[in-house]
């Protein structure tokens, strides 16, 4: 098995921790721009520190820039990366495709690797990927290992897999539940992760309805046929933790690993065991966890002696050694490592008059490559009989080699200079579009230029109410079987599709379908907005910066309990089952707050809100294109009120929130 192990550094001790451990790469992000803003993570100065102690020992880094990224922050995205390629950062991790585009237009030697909060599930979300000028997409973890294959088979873009680490409840870059509960965005770097807390479907405040085990995938590496990289996910965890889970993929992709090296895994970090549910299909309770006691203090019988394993350098990587010693010259050593070769020329060898050298002894010198990462592979002599040099004379010439080999090469970086571009907000009375997870809640007369709906709607549905579609979030393993009811719907004479994923969007776009880009696709800034067409725009922007997004017919949910979170393991079904939940569950948090959750046909369900999003009384401060309404647990008289309060500018009389329009993110 030939795998990249790709480790993750919240610090420089976590960082040599995985590498001394046998990481072929490290991910890490700077103190901006990263999922991971609460890890140590690395300021200018250390991040190069960090790239040349890597490239030193043949590991690559890969730079986090995994959040959606705001217009005013876009210079400041640029100077980054300017930063980082110049200090040699291999890869940039991106979630934005905004930020994106920026990079490829600014830094065309800038590669870039497709975060899992892209949320990319399905072929024609692959493809989507590469047109965008990704050369690697990291897999979304819900994904069966059949999925896994569909994909592999699809595209050429290295993809990269999470096999080891916590695991959310939500698909990655699908989770608002941290920011519309305290602002705190995990699209942004700050998750506070609410989901650990107490959420219960059967009334018992002690249930964690939200927390998944760990994800573990190691036993099943022989498995990965076509995976590139092996990602370990744990930025906020210490060194020790790297170190084991390192050694732990490594020993499995060498069929060295044995129950004992589980046991050391659990024991550093776990939330009552580990699950690989998800690659194998085995959806469910068993796939639920928390940290327990027993979990905390396991860990405290590991953790030192773990910490053994990276407290000297680890003769980690190969070089090959040529030595030539003839009579009359001066000596030379050819060294090569890291692909480069270098030649180091000593001192002319002097007559034996006792012991002459041999060969063997030469090997046995040349060999001793303590306190390095190297150790010696092979090693070719070419020595005439009766010489002698000293011992002292060949260490020189050894140490030499090696401080050839670990300079790192000058580094330019090509680039386009960056222009600020003036946002100024838009100035137009918004037309009215709707979502409705069901035909029947559409009343006969309403205001709405476009109507949406569900997928499996009835052909008569969509042609009495000349709906456009909505596409499901959820894609895992479904792709051919909606392009075969899109393709139905298109000949009945559909011709508009709501799409809230790149794959979906990819699909639907290449059938002809005029498309409008749902809230799942983040789009935060103008630069995202110009590439996904009618774009309804991230409820996580305030009202002021989705006013400015430069683009055309762009959108903003008005009024609507959004979702929360999308998953593949429904939590309600875990918990009490299909029977007893009768497709009216309900999640309620510690302070009583109960959380709709909705299923769907496809392979996800959605957690809404508890409370609507409604600005129908301050529609003079919206000034995008057009304002979304997005139904979901209405009745058609529901509707019909709601409507009414529109047109009138009516106050609610029900519970509500503004979201994030006027508060923000962090």
């Amino acid at each position: 098995m030939n795998f990249e192990i790709l480790a993750p550094a919240g610090s420089m001790e976590s960082l040599i921790a995985g590498v001394r451990s046998g990481a072929n790469a490290v991910y890490l992000g700077g103190k901006l721009f990263n999922a991971r803003r609460n890890a140590g993570n690395f300021d200018n100065d250390e991040l190069k520190n960090a790239v040349e102690y890597c490239h030193k020992r043949g590991v690559k880094v890969y730079l986090t820039l995994n959040i959606v990224v705001s217009d005013e922050e876009f210079k400041s995205a640029y100077v980054t990366v300017k930063h980082a390629l110049s200090v040699g950062v291999d890869a940039f991790i991106i979630q934005d495709i905004g930020l994106a585009k920026m990079i490829k237009e600014h830094f065309p030697q800038a590669r870039l690797h497709g975060s899992t909060q892209m949320s990319i599930m399905s072929p024609s979300g692959a493809k989507f990927a590469k047109e965008l000028g990704f050369s690697r997409i990291v897999l979304a973890r819900e994904m069966s290992l059949e999925e896994i294959r569909e994909i592999r088979e699809s595209t050429d873009l290295e993809l990269e897999l999470f096999v080891h680490g916590a695991l959310c409840m939500s698909v990655s870059g699908q989770c608002y539940l941290s920011s519309m509960l305290g602002s705190r965005s995990g699209n942004r770097g700050l998750c506070a992760q609410p989901c650990r807390l107490p959420f219960t479907a059967k009334g018992d405040k002690n249930e964690s309805a939200l927390s998944l085990k760990d994800l573990s995938l190691i036993e099943h590496l022989n498995e990965l046929d076509g995976i590139t990289s092996l990602k370990i996910e744990g930025r906020m965890k210490r060194p020790e933790y790297v170190s084991a889970s390192v050694t732990a993929v490594k020993k499995a992709i060498d069929r060295t690993y044995t129950g004992a090296d589980g046991f050391t895994l659990r024991s550093v970090f776990s939330r009552s065991g580990f699950t690989d549910g998800y690659l194998t299909s085995n959806l469910g309770k068993d796939m639920f966890g928390t940290r327990q006691k027993e979990d905390v203090v396991a860990a405290n019988d590991v953790l030192k002696s773990i910490s053994h394993n990276y407290d000297n350098e680890n003769p980690l990587l190969p070089i090959d050694i040529k030595f030539t010693c003839k009579r009359g010259v001066p000596c030379t050593l050819t060294a090569t490592a890291l692909g480069n070769t270098v030649t180091v020329t000593g001192e002319i060898p002097e007559t034996a008059i006792n012991k002459p050298m041999t060969a063997d002894t030469l090997k046995q010198r040349l060999s001793k490559f303590g306190g390095t990462q190297f150790y010696a592979n092979e090693i070719e002599i070419t020595l005439d009989e009766g010489l002698i040099l000293p011992v002292s004379k060949i260490n020189v010439l050894r140490r030499k080699a090696v401080e050839k080999i670990e300079k790192l090469p000058e580094i330019t970086v090509k680039s386009k200079p960056f222009e600020i571009q003036n946002h100024t907000a838009k100035n137009s009375t918004p037309y009215l579009t709707a979502s409705f997870k069901s035909a029947g809640q559409i009343p006969d007369k309403h205001p709405f230029t476009h109507v949406f709906i569900p997928l499996n709607s009835t052909l008569e549905d969509f042609i009495d109410n000349r709906a456009g579609v909505v596409l499901p979030r959820g894609l895992f393993g479904v792709e051919n079987e909606i392009r075969v009811r899109l393709e139905k719907l298109k000949r009945a004479g559909v011709t508009k599709a709501l799409c809230g994923n790149l794959g979906s969007y990819h699909l639907a776009k290449n059938l002809g379908f005029e498309i409008f880009g749902d809230f799942g696709l983040n789009v935060y800034n103008s630069e995202s907005a110009n590439q996904i067409d009618n774009p309804i725009l991230s409820f996580e922007l305030t009202l002021e910066q989705a006013n400015k997004v430069n683009a055309d017919n762009t959108g903003l949910i008005v009024y609507g309990r959004v979702p929360l979170m999308l998953t593949r393991n429904c939590p309600v079904k875990a918990s009490i089952g299909c029977y007893e939940c009768a497709k009216n569950g309900t999640l309620t948090d510690r302070k009583g707050y109960k959380f709709p959750v909705i299923c769907s046909d496809y392979p996800c369900v959605e957690i809404l809100n508890s409370v609507p999003i409604y600005m129908l009384d301050r529609m003079s401060e919206v000034k995008t294109d057009f304002a979304h309404f997005y139904f979901s647990t209405e009745t058609v008289n529901d509707v019909k009120k709601i409507i009414r309060m529109y047109e009138k500018g009516e106050k609610p009389d029900f519970k509500y929130t503004r979201g994030l329009y006027q508060r923000g993110t962090l």
